[in-house]
């Protein structure tokens, strides 16, 4: 059976990390039973077992991404160029307000001009088309979701203008951006640049990381700071083993001898913070991932400690590690967040902003004053909205329980144009009729591996005891699992934009178990060449599926040939 180091030293694709014995006889352990393993020994290759570490705690704490950083950034920028360039053709187009940029955009926009979100005409978003934009009224809009992504919506409409390239060019910026994190993040959790890499080129051919890079919504700019969040846990945990090795060092100390060590500022949680309230200030159901991210945090302050020699006394590192990270994440969050409503408390004009005044005598005044009494009323309004009868009633003809997310059961139309004749707008002539759609869905074949790597990511952390495979499950699952609690009202499968950047890097880290290291000889060889079918096959399913994420022409029969299952339609 193949084995894998406890904790730190296992090793995940080109890199590995010291470990004793070394990772390279371990993973070539069963070629040398076997030189034609049967598909039984293949499959345990998958289940993890652990064999001791023999480093020193301080070996162990330096533990760290491998030292290649000007070429792992290379890598990173030539990657995030290539997403650029692929969401970027055609961004534009087609012109005009889409789905629910019909609230974001033009949003965005009183928030630009008023402050606060004004209402608009039935009839604005012809008139928008027609460049008659500015047609708003100063009347405040209810509103359900704060204001962080209209805002930067909103900057790309001062930039370019309000149209169609102007409120999607900052959904293509940050859409672009999370792949970088992405590298990044895949990298230092897995000590390799290669499977950061393979991370982010799965996340470039994406179908609906591509749609959701391309469109006005909020989703994508929540995606994007969420996974910065917990990349600046990640540093942290880093940052914070090293300090505790440092200080070993300095001291002359192999351990600390039953002492739980030195406290130790933490500017990594700092912008742990102020990325989670960002994501918050996007849409509220960031709020899990800071919660398991801040919870995560403290469990492994406790095993660092307990690493360093603090035995038991590591235990109180979840009172003084614990009440500072609090501080440093949750308490900052919610300075940021309250921070993100500036505009909102600025100007007299909001929905709600008149509650205070109105109310003189009631306790949220007497307690916060009537700005933030004002915008307390309105977060339970918000709050009783996405509650209440009104939205578990609504339904739609593309909602999607989450229980078929993870295999891109229930894509979601974004636009369509259909019964073009032929002869017209280039159907040829001869056909059945024609049509134009945008799909948001994932590219098949990457959300299916993707979830089958998701179970086998599982397996490592919990019978492998390997964080690097808790990390991509639990900030997965922390945006994924809490859906399960609102099925009685009508989602959407776009939602699942804040999981697949996840589960991509737990297919990542296991192709790269499948690699192999290095110097693994015929393994690496055999394993190269799985690699490269499934990247090959990914890469064709979304070229395959670009027509139907681009609005592009396409027969009856062209369309339904991508069509795959009936749920799809």
């Amino acid at each position: 059976m193949t084995s894998v180091p406890a904790e730190e030293s296992a090793t995940v694709g080109s890199e590995p990390v010291p470990a004793s014995p070394p990772a390279p006889e371990i993973l070539d352990e069963p070629y040398a039973r076997s030189v034609n393993p049967t598909w039984q020994e293949r499959m345990r290759r998958l289940v993890p077992t652990r064999t001791p570490d023999t480093r020193s705690a301080i070996e162990r704490l330096r533990d760290a991404p491998p030292k290649d950083g000007p070429l792992s950034w290379l890598i990173t920028l030539g990657i995030t160029a290539l997403a650029f360039v692929i969401r970027f053709v055609g961004i534009a187009y087609p012109k005009g307000i889409l789905f629910d940029e019909t609230y974001y955009a033009k949003d965005a926009y009183t928030l630009l001009k008023l402050g606060y979100e004004g209402s608009w005409p039935e009839n604005a978003n012809q008139m928008i088309a027609s460049g008659n934009v500015d047609v708003y009224t100063t009347n405040a809009s209810f509103i359900v979701h704060p204001q962080v992504g209209k805002w930067l919506i909103a900057s790309g409409e001062w930039l370019f203008g309000m149209n169609s390239f102007g409120w999607r060019f900052p959904a293509l910026v940050f859409g672009t951006l999370l792949v970088a994190v992405i590298v990044r993040l895949a990298r230092r959790i897995s000590r390799s640049t290669m499977v950061g890499a393979m991370a982010g080129l799965l996340l470039c051919f994406d179908g609906l990381s591509f749609v959701m890079s391309r469109i006005a919504l909020l989703d994508i700019f929540e995606a994007f700071f969420i996974a910065a969040g917990v990349l600046a846990v990640v540093v942290d945990r880093d940052f914070f083993r090293h300090r505790l090795a440092r200080d070993l060092e300095k001291k002359g100390l192999a351990s600390y001898g039953g002492k739980p060590g030195p406290f130790v500022f933490r500017p990594w949680l700092i912008v742990a913070g102020l990325m989670f309230g960002l994501a918050c200030g996007t849409k509220w159901n960031a709020m899990f991932v800071l919660a398991s991210f801040g919870v995560l945090c403290v469990v492994w302050s406790t095993t660092a400690r307990r690493l360093a020699g603090g035995r038991g006394s590591s235990y109180w590192a979840v009172i003084f590690d614990g009440i500072p990270a609090f501080v440093s994440m949750v308490l900052v969050a919610v300075v940021v967040y309250v921070s993100t409503w500036w505009s909102w408390l600025a100007t007299q004009g909001g929905w709600d902003r008149q509650w205070g005044a109105q109310h003189p005598d009631s306790w949220q005044v007497k307690l916060l004053g009537k700005p933030f009494a004002s915008l307390l009323y309105y977060h339970k309004e918000i709050w009783d909205f996405h509650n209440g009868d009104y939205i578990k009633s609504a339904t739609h003809v593309y909602a999607a329980h989450p229980g078929g997310w993870l295999i891109n059961a229930r894509p979601i139309g974004i636009d369509a144009v259909n019964g073009i004749q032929p002869g017209d707008d280039g159907c040829p002539v001869g056909t059945q009729t024609c049509l134009r759609v945008i799909s948001a869905t994932g590219t098949p074949t990457l959300w299916w591996f993707a979830a089958l790597a998701l179970i086998v990511a599982i397996i490592w952390w919990v019978a492998g005891r390997d964080w690097r495979f808790g990390v991509p499950v639990v900030a997965g699952m922390s945006t994924y699992l809490p859906w399960f609690n609102y099925t009685e009202r009508s989602l959407f499968f776009f939602y699942a934009i804040t999981i697949i950047p996840f589960t991509a890097i737990c297919l990542a880290m296991v192709l790269g178990l499948i690699l192999g290291p290095a110097d693994s000889g015929r393994r690496r060889r055999k394993g190269a060449i799985w690699v490269g079918v499934i990247g090959s096959i990914i890469v064709l399913n979304f070229a395959f599926i670009y027509p139907i994420i681009t609005d592009a022409l396409l027969t009856q029969q062209q369309w339904l040939a991508r069509m795959w299952f009936g749920s799809w339609i």
